[in-house]
This record gives C-alpha cells, structure tokens and sequence, in this order.
C-alpha cells in the first residue's frame, strides 16, 4: 500500500521556527520529521522514523557484517555500578538523576558502559566465550547546560553503542580493526563526507582512540591536519618541544620596573621603549605568559595551578580539561586571588628577587607548569611576582624549574605536525562517530575475568564504539538541502519517489494512482499526493521541503501518456513517457 500524503500525519509549516539556529533544525521541523517537545527534547513524526529507522537498517547490516550481535538495555540504570566506576559523580552536573518512591537513586543513561560488562560478567567466564561484540541503538540522556541546533546538541538522542570484550591485546586490535572499517562503510553508503582524526583517550587510557568528523563549518569541533596525512582534533594534538638550549653565557636575570603593564601588549610596548634590541624587536612570544587555573576534584576539593605558556599564545579550555581530567578547569576567580596575596595578578612569573619557596618551582608555592615549549635554556620576560615589575633574561632551568609540562595552548594554523608530516592547518567538524580502545579499566574496577587456557584467571580487555545515529541524521538534512527544502540522499530518503498529483481533471488522480500501484508493485517506495483541493504551487512547495529526491509531476499532459520527472538532487527536469518512469527511477541511483 502506497503512503498517501491526504492520510499522512504531517503539517509542513511555510515560517522557521522561531529557536532554530542551523538549517538541519528548520528544515526537519518545517517539513514535519520532528517536534519540539522542551529544549533539546523532539518527537519523531511519521517521516523522521522513516529516515532514522534507514539509518540504523545500515548501522545494523554492517554490524552484523562483522559478527556483532544487538541487545537492548534499559533507560533508566541504578546508581550502584556508576558509583563503583566513579561516574556517578564524575559526571557532576551533565546527567539526570532520580529516585523511586523508596528513595533508591537512579540515572538515565548516557552511555552503558558498566550495564555492558556487568552483563557480560554475569554470563561469561572463559576465554572460550571470546571474543564477542555486542552491541545497542539505544536513547540516551546528558543534561545539556544550552542545548542547541535541533538534533546536534539535545538532551535526548539516539546513539549505537558497541562494545567488544578479548581476553588478548592482540583480540582487541582485531575487535578494533573490525569496527573501525565497518564505520567507514557506513559513512560511505550513508554517503557521508568524513575524516578519521586520532582522539585522546582521557581518563580511561587504552591504546588508540579515534574519532569520525563531518566536516562542516557548524561543527562543535576543531581539528587539525597536515597535508601528508596527520589529522587529530585539538584535544588530542601534541605540541614539538624545541631543543634545550645552553645556559652558559646567557646574562643574569634582571628585574626592572613595569609600572602599568599587566598585559602582553603593554609589556612588549615598554620592552620596545625602554630595552630595545639591535637585532630584532620584541614580540610577545619572547614573553611567558602566567595563566592561573582552578582545579575542581572528584572529590570536590580545589587547587590552584599556574601554566607558563609563551606570551602570543592563549589557553584552549577543551585541551585543558583534557590535560587536568578528571579534575575540572577554570580560570582562577578574584576569590581565589584574594586567598593567595603571592599572586600579583598581572605580575605573576615563576620566580622572584627572594627566590622559590623552599620545595616549590614556583616562588608563589602553587604547582607551577610550562609550555612544551618552555625547554631548558630559553629566555623569557615575565613576571617578577611584585606589583609593577617584570624580569628580564629570566632563563629555564637555570632561574626556575617547572613543575611538569601542560600543554593546553591554542593550536594555530602553520604549527608543525607531531608525526613530523608538516604544518597543520585547522578545520571545523562534527563527530559523527568513535571507536575505542578500552583496555582492561571498566573490567579491572567490575572485576570481569574469564579463565584462558592454561586456567588462569585474567582481566578482559574491551573496546568501546559508538556512532550518533540522531546526530547523523541532522548532519545528513544539514549537508543536503538548498534554500527550498531538503534533499535526502537515496540511502536514507523517506521514500524513492513522490509522485504529485496536480489539477482537478479526476483523470489526473487515476493515472497517479495506476503509475504508484504499478511502481510499488516493482518495489518501489512511493510516497503519493493524492490532495485533492490543494493547489499545484503548495504541492510542488510541500515536494521541495519535503526532500524526496525523486519526484513524478502527474499533470495536464498525463492523458497524452507523459509525467514530469524531477530529479531534485541535480535540479534536472525532463518529460517522460508514463512508461519510462519506472526505468528512469532505476537508472536515477
């Protein structure tokens, strides 16, 4: 039975909606796939199923390609297994938690690790049971602070969550390997433009971590990657450390006065004023800029951290927390300035005329850390730690030493490649997917073991991988539209064809419905206007929005025995015989 549009439950809307910031959101809204039902919380009508359910067809043919066997978790998981792994209070403020009338604590999932090896635990126990790949398409829940973007950034989506378990690091490549190429068939018949770029593995650890990125000027994410090859997102860069330099010769550390200069720029304009050199005008990177950041703790405890990066470059919060999970950063408030009178805000340097607290690297007693590229043997102006002075020729490894290295800076286009494949440049990406190596830390903290062959009891190891199946989806109406609708790619269309029935003549309506029985009978998905009272210009409006990218225009010169085909992919409109429609829908791909 052909989907009729007369019987269809959808009303497309001519206005955006009024919270709408990307196409993707306007669009599957206006064309009725989605509604809002609170921020960053939608339903899903009749042809966003549609759409979602091709998507995850594809998810699940490839995943069964490969082995992988779905299951389905709940929801809504209890505390217990979150507080053994410590997420339950990692997660602060980003879940939803609840409880039951009897006080019992519970959160809604975002993201089922532990409920995957605690169910493996609970059924396996021998080496023999391995490997295996087990896997969900599943909703999740994350508290989003400003969720935005329609479906890019809710509080509720969609996700296929993988795991794999092997008793053998050598199993876990392979598991890995396997999903990571059956994520690139995905992408590639979702017809998906994307970029595998190499991720950090955070708190978690494991050898390789990897993401997928969309490329799309929207994208939350920034990476980076050079023309030989290298791609990671910013997280996940790692800045070249120069080498160290000779101490011996360089001249002594020099204090001098710096009345009004609490910022590079007013620093380097009295550098010029008052200290100019022959060879070369001061810059900003010959400064050491000193950032003063608060940690925040599992344990809700605070630290302060000062980070000594060159003075032309900015701290990149992301690659921050990154650097200091799972402690959470922020820049130091006046509160925390005010607890600690050594921090002369604008004067801040790793050293003073008294020298360093006795223990300490920095003279403040705060944990002290630099930049890579703040190696033994370079020569910085910074602060003295007293109101309205600096220091000159102030020498690393010789007038301080760091705590250890940080290395949160903002990555620039031109800074070179870690792999030494040459410069970077940056680019913005959505993430789309992630595969994930695991290793042994959810399995060592729920105690999963199995015995292997010589009967010995040994941890498994894991890997974790997951694909946005909503996110996805936007991503898709975001790459495919133009300023009338949108235009869905074959693989994940709602329908293959959307034959238009326009006039009045009834003779029209029962070519239509000949021409549609005719094509559903040869396995064609068609949706059918079949609206009687509702103009041509509508109906061609409500095709554009809609996003088949076939259309059948069924008109005036239907009695002749021609259509009108439209191919809304290429903008390509041709008459056709009635006859030759079902081969121009084959040859259309």
């Amino acid at each position: 039975m052909p989907t009729r549009l007369s019987q269809l439950f959808v009303r497309t809307l001519r206005d955006d909606p009024s919270d709408a910031e990307v196409a993707s959101h306007r669009l599957l809204v206006r064309a009725g796939y989605i509604r809002r039902q609170a921020p960053g919380v939608f339903a899903w009508l009749p042809l966003g199923l549609r759409v979602r359910r091709k998507i995850e067809e594809v998810i699940r043919e490839e995943m069964a390609a490969i082995g992988a066997q779905e299951v389905l978790f709940p929801a809504l998981l209890p505390r217990e297994p979150y507080e053994r792994t410590g997420r339950w209070t990692a997660y602060g403020d980003g879940i939803f938690r609840l409880q039951d009338r009897r006080g019992a604590d519970y959160l809604l999932a975002p993201t089922h690790e532990e409920a995957f090896t605690l169910l493996v635990k609970d059924l396996y126990s021998s080496y023999k049971d391995l490997p295996l790949s087990i896997y969900q398409i599943q909703d999740k829940y994350r508290d989003e602070a400003r969720p935005r973007a329609g479906l890019l950034r809710g509080r509720e989506f969609s996700m296929k969550d993988a795991y794999s378990f092997d008793y053998t690091d050598a199993g876990l490549d392979a598991s890995y390997q396997a999903q990571r190429d059956a994520y690139e068939r995905i992408f590639t018949r979702l017809g998906m433009e994307y970029v595998i770029v190499a991720a950090d593995n955070g708190l978690m650890g494991g050898a390789r971590s990897e993401e997928f990125l969309h490329p799309t000027p929207i994208g939350e994410d920034t990476y980076v990657r050079s023309a030989d090859g290298y791609a990671a997102n910013v997280e996940a860069y790692r800045s070249a450390s120069p080498e160290p330099r000779p101490i011996e010769g360089q001249p002594a550390a020099l204090v001098f006065d710096s009345p009004g200069t609490p910022t590079i720029a007013t620093l380097v304009a009295l550098l010029e004023e008052r200290h100019a050199r022959a060879e070369e005008p001061w810059t900003a990177a010959d400064t050491l800029k000193n950032v003063v950041l608060r940690l925040t703790h599992l344990s809700g405890e605070t630290e302060l951290v000062i980070v000594g990066l060159p003075g032309d470059r900015e701290v990149d919060m992301k690659r921050a927390e990154v650097a200091f999970a799972p402690a959470a950063a922020d820049a130091a408030t006046d509160e925390d300035f005010a607890k600690h009178p050594g921090l002369v805000k604008g004067y801040i340097g790793p050293w003073s005329a008294e020298g360093p607290v006795l223990g300490e690297a920095s003279s403040t007693g705060i944990r002290y850390l630099v930049d890579p590229r703040v190696v033994d043997g370079t020569a910085w102006v910074t602060g003295a730690n007293e109101p309205e002075k600096h220091v000159l020729s102030l020498v690393a490894g010789r007038d301080f030493v760091a705590d250890g290295i940080a290395d949160i800076a903002e990555v620039r286009e031109g800074d070179p490649a870690p792999d030494g494949s040459g410069p970077v440049e940056l680019a913005r990406g959505m993430e789309i997917g992630h595969v994930f190596q695991l290793g042994r830390y959810f399995a060592e903290i729920l105690d999963l073991t199995v015995l292997d062959e010589n009967g010995k009891r040994v941890t498994v190891t894991m890997g974790s991988y997951g694909i946005g199946v909503t996110r996805i989806l936007a991503a898709i109406a975001e790459a495919n539209h133009d300023e009338r609708g949108l235009i869905w790619p074959r693989e994940v269309a709602p329908f293959d064809v959307h034959v238009v029935a326009t006039g009045k003549d009834p003779v029209v309506f029962e070519i239509a419905e000949t021409l549609t029985s005719e094509l559903e009978g040869q396995g064609v998905d068609v949706l059918l206007d079949d609206r009687p009272k509702v103009s041509p210009g509508v109906k061609f409006g409500d095709a554009e929005l809609l996003g088949v990218p076939l259309v059948v225009i069924v008109g005036r010169t239907a009695a002749e025995g021609t259509v009108e085909f439209w191919d809304r992919r290429s903008g390509e409109r041709r008459d056709l015989a009635i006859a030759e429609v079902p081969e121009a829908i084959r040859s259309a791909g």
